[in-house]
């Protein structure tokens, strides 16, 4: 019971923050590696270990993510959106920034439908920031102006 409840508070509170006007890539990590983080702890130990491991799980994925959002500026944007748009599931994209030193692999792994806009596509990505490798799983749907957005 615990442990819905937890997940049920990350989600609304992601959810609030997905849905404001000025969201950044930022918050938009730090919520998706929240979520991910406080899933993945759920099914880790029991009891009071599992608590403990919803909470760490969810610190954790919240600051990875939070770093990984933060670190890509507008030509890291226009990358992933060229990823997204142009390779086909499975074929990676690769970039290094030249200001951040951030090296990126973006990989669209299928095509999607997200409350129907058909095209969307769940989509894999490492970022190697500072010598830290870290990854990200979500889901970006065009928008009318041929741009990205990510929603998941």
């Amino acid at each position: 019971m615990k442990r819905l409840v937890t997940i049920l508070i990350v989600l609304f509170f992601g959810a609030g923050l997905v849905g404001c006007q000025n969201v950044s890539d930022q918050d938009i990590g730090t919520v998706t590696g929240g979520v991910a983080g406080g899933l993945l702890g759920s099914t880790v130990g029991q009891g009071q270990g599992r608590v403990l491991a919803i909470a760490a799980g969810t610190l954790a994925g919240a600051f990875i993510g939070n770093k990984v959002g933060k670190s890509m500026d507008d030509t890291d944007r226009l990358k992933m959106n060229q990823a997204l748009e142009n390779n086909n599931p499975g074929q990676p994209a690769y970039w290094r920034n030249a200001n951040t030193g951030a090296s990126y692999r973006v990989t669209p792994v299928k095509n999607v439908s997200v409350n129907g806009n058909k095209y969307c596509r769940e989509y894999r990505s490492t970022a190697d920031i500072g010598g830290k490798q870290q990854q990200v799983y979500g889901t970006a749907c065009r928008q009318p102006d041929g741009s990205w957005k990510i929603v998941k």
